[in-house]
Order: C-alpha cells, then sequence, then structure tokens
C-alpha cells in the first residue's frame, strides 16, 4: 500500500515527522474513482465542482500526513480547475467545430472508464491461482466449499478509505489548544507498541478505538502512521464486512506458546 522511510521507527526518532509514499496503483484516478463510489454520483455526469472541492481536501490531508503527494496527483488537480473553470463559460455551439460542444468533461470520463476496465481485469487475475508463469487454469470449486466465505472475499480496505476514516476522527480533534505551554513528541514506534498491546487477547477491535486517548491532533496523526506501519510489516489485518461500513482491526501475530504449557 505504501511504503516508509526506515528512519521513521528508528529508536531515537521521537518526531511523529516521517515520510510515506503512495504505490502507484493507489494514483489520482482511483482517488476520483473512490470519490465517485462513495457519493454514488454518475461517472457520465460529474459534478466537478464538488468532486474538486473533496479531492484538494484529500490532498490536504495527505499532506499533513506528510504523504508524498506525487505530481500526478497535482496535475490532476490541475486538470479538475481547468474543466470547472470550462464549465462557467457560456456554452458556444458551432456546427462546423465539433470540439467547441464538446463536454469539457468528455476526457476525463473516458480516462476513468478505460482504467477502471483495466483495474477490474487485473484484479480477476490476480484473484486466480498461478499455475505458472502466464498461465491460468479455471477453478471449480465445490459446492462445500462455496459455502464457507472466505477471507479473500471481505472488500479490500483500500487506502483513500482509511484517509476517510481518518478525517472523521481529526474532525473531532480541537483545532488548536491554547492552554499547552509546550508541545508533547508523540513517537510512532510507541505507538505501534500502544496498539499491539491493545488488540493483544482481542478477537478483533473498530477502527476508531485506536484512537482512544490524548484527544490532540498530534496523537491522531503519530496513531494513523503506527497502523499503517503495522499494516505494512503484516503485523494487523484491516477488514470490512461490506464496502464503506466500519473498518475492523485484528493482530496477526500468533502468540507464541511454550512446549510444555500448550
Amino acid at each position: 500500500m505504501y511504503q516508509q522511510d526506515q528512519n521513521s521507527l528508528f529508536p531515537g526518532d521521537d518526531s511523529i515527522a516521517c515520510l510515506v509514499r503512495t504505490e502507484a496503483f493507489e494514483g489520482p484516478l482511483d482517488l476520483l474513482l473512490h470519490l465517485i463510489k462513495k457519493n454514488e454520483l454518475d461517472i457520465y455526469n460529474i459534478p466537478i465542482a464538488e468532486i474538486s472541492r473533496q479531492y484538494l481536501d484529500y490532498l490536504d490531508i495527505m499532506r499533513e500526513l506528510n504523504l508524498d503527494v506525487a505530481g500526478e496527483f497535482l496535475v490532476m488537480a490541475s486538470t479538475l480547475i481547468q474543466i470547472k473553470s470550462q464549465m462557467l463559460l457560456p456554452q458556444i455551439t458551432d456546427t462546423h467545430d465539433e470540439e467547441l460542444g464538446q463536454d469539457p468533461r468528455a476526457e476525463l470520463v473516458r480516462r476513468l472508464l478505460e482504467y477502471e476496465r483495466y483495474r477490474e481485469a487485473s484484479a480477476l487475475l490476480v484473484a486466480r491461482e498461478l499455475l505458472d508463469r502466464d498461465v491460468f487454469a479455471r477453478n471449480f470449486p465445490s459446492e462445500e466449499l462455496e459455502a464457507f466465505p472466505s477471507e479473500d472475499e471481505l472488500p479490500v480496505v483500500e487506502m483513500f478509505e482509511l484517509v476517510d476514516a481518518f478525517r472523521r476522527i481529526l474532525a473531532k480533534a480541537p483545532k488548536e489548544s491554547f492552554h499547552e505551554v509546550g508541545s508533547e513528541n508523540i513517537s510512532i514506534a510507541d505507538r505501534i507498541s500502544d496498539i499491539l498491546e491493545f488488540l493483544q487477547g482481542r478477537e478483533s477491535v473498530d477502527f476508531e478505538e485506536l484512537f482512544i486517548g490524548t484527544n490532540t491532533r498530534e496523537f491522531i496523526i503519530a496513531s494513523f502512521l503506527a497502523i499503517l506501519e503495522l499494516c505494512r510489516l503484516r503485523m494487523i489485518r484491516l477488514s470490512q464486512f461490506e464496502n464503506y461500513g466500519m473498518i475492523l482491526v485484528q493482530s496477526a501475530i500468533i502468540a507464541e506458546t511454550d512446549p510444555e504449557h500448550p
């Protein structure tokens, strides 16, 4: 999902600042598709003004998390603003020039539809069992096995859904704290330890339960970055039983048992 600088979790690092880089599949088109599906919009009739506002809000959150906002995200932001500006201009109809009467959103819609088709095709190929290099076979599961839902069938918790949950939690934090004399440095490494200790002995917890504690923006940001790091290290699992539903977190660490005392 992302990559994080190794120095960010060194024991001597007491700052919450670290750099997270999203991979190529988490790009601006993924974000736009996420916003369209989340708001249940018609992809052929995108409300550019609202989508542009939400898109820029996401970029602000990504910057606050010190996420590496790649140039392609900024290019898409410029494209959305340009389309918004074109739609505010008076519509000119000219029978001799088809481009003048074309919807400014047409090219963006075409790119989104094409990208969605490739993404769905890629997901289908990844889901199949690989027998050999570039060789795929049909699967014929028994009726008994089909009756039991597997863990892989749960909706994937994408990066932008985590950002949605993070935004809801961050909105509850006070904007400013005038009574604080000095700012408290919060270590991501400490938050990782706290989260693993909190999950110990629990089957699963609500994502928001991991943010219970000091209600400051520094604490919330450090907690979120700690969760991302634990996901990268495959030390926790995130799952949902429905799209855009509650995010459940469970430990992926198997407790060691004493052979003499199982």
